[in-house]
C-alpha cells in the first residue's frame, strides 16, 4: 500500500504546476477553444492536463489514471487517479474567478484522496480518508461557516454533463432547481463542483445536491463532504450534502420528489 503521505506529495504538485499554467492563461484572457451548446473545451484544458499528467505518470507508472482529455491509462496496482485539469471551463473561458484543478485518488474503487487548487485565488485543499479536510494546511469542517436560518443560506446543484442532453433528466433537474429556490435564499448552478465542494467543506456553502454527477468530479465532491463532517443522503443518481442533519433532512425533503 504506497503511503497517503506520498499520494498527497504526488497530487499536490501536479494541481499547481496545472495552477500555474491556468493563472497564466486566465490573466492573459487565453480563452482559444471548442464552444458547443453543452460543453466548452479551452486550450488551456489540454495546457493543463500537459502539466499534470506527467507528475503521475513518473511518480506512479504502474498506476491507473483517467485524466478528462487524454483518457484512460491503465495501471497494475489497485490506484486509480482521476485529473480534472480545468473544473469550470465555462467559468474560465468568461472571466470567472470559479475554476480550478483537482485530482482523486481511488484504491480499489474507492477515494481516498483528493486535491484541489484554486489558481485565481492561489487556495490548495486537501481531503484524505479518515483524515479530514485541510484547507492551506490548516482544519476544516462543515462547521467553520456562519450559522445562518436555511431561508437565508446559499446552496449549489451539481448535475452531470449529459443531463442537459437528456429531456427527461433536465426536466428533472430543472424541478431539483425548483425546489431548492423555494426552501433556501439562493441556489448556486455550478459549474465547478470541485471548486464549490471546497466552499461546502468550510461551511460557506450549507449544502450540495448532485444528480447524475459526473464521474470526475464524484469522488472529489463526496470525498470532501465526507471528511468535512458533512451530514449525507444518497438515492440513486441524488445525493445531498448539508452542514447539520437538520438542514439535509430540509434540502431532502425539498428535492426527493422533485427528482
Amino acid at each position: 500500500m504506497v503511503d497517503l503521505d506520498r499520494l498527497q506529495a504526488v497530487a499536490r504538485a501536479a494541481v499547481l504546476a496545472g495552477g500555474e499554467e491556468l493563472r497564466g492563461r486566465y490573466r492573459t484572457e487565453d480563452v482559444d477553444g471548442a464552444y458547443g451548446p453543452y460543453d466548452v473545451t479551452t486550450a488551456a484544458d489540454a495546457a493543463a492536463e500537459a502539466r499534470m499528467l506527467p507528475v503521475v505518470r513518473s511518480a506512479f507508472p504502474h498506476h491507473a489514471v483517467f485524466a478528462e482529455e487524454s483518457g484512460e491509462f491503465a495501471g497494475t496496482e489497485p490506484y486509480r487517479w482521476i485529473i480534472d485539469p480545468l473544473d469550470g471551463t465555462n467559468n474560465f473561458a468568461v472571466g470567472l474567478a470559479t475554476f480550478g484543478t483537482s485530482i482523486a485518488v481511488l484504491r480499489e474503487g474507492e477515494p481516498v484522496l483528493a486535491v484541489v487548487h484554486r489558481p485565481a485565488t492561489a487556495e490548495t485543499y486537501v481531503a484524505r480518508r479518515g483524515g479530514g479536510v485541510r484547507y492551506e494546511g490548516d482544519p476544516a469542517t462543515v462547521d467553520d461557516g456562519p450559522d445562518h436560518d436555511l431561508s437565508a443560506a446559499t446552496v449549489a446543484t451539481i448535475v452531470g454533463r449529459n443531463v442537459p442532453r437528456d429531456r427527461e433528466l433536465d426536466r428533472r433537474a430543472r424541478h431539483v432547481r425548483e425546489a431548492l429556490d423555494a426552501t433556501v435564499k439562493r441556489v448556486i448552478s455550478s459549474w465547478a463542483p470541485t471548486v464549490h465542494s471546497t466552499s461546502f467543506a468550510r461551511g460557506r456553502l450549507r449544502g450540495l445536491v448532485q444528480f447524475h454527477p459526473d464521474e470526475e468530479e464524484r469522488a472529489v465532491t463526496e470525498l470532501f463532504a465526507a471528511e468535512a463532517g458533512a451530514s449525507t443522503r444518497r438515492d440513486g443518481p441524488l445525493y445531498v450534502a448539508a452542514t447539520d442533519e437538520e438542514t439535509l433532512a430540509s434540502l431532502w425533503d425539498a428535492v426527493d420528489g422533485a427528482s
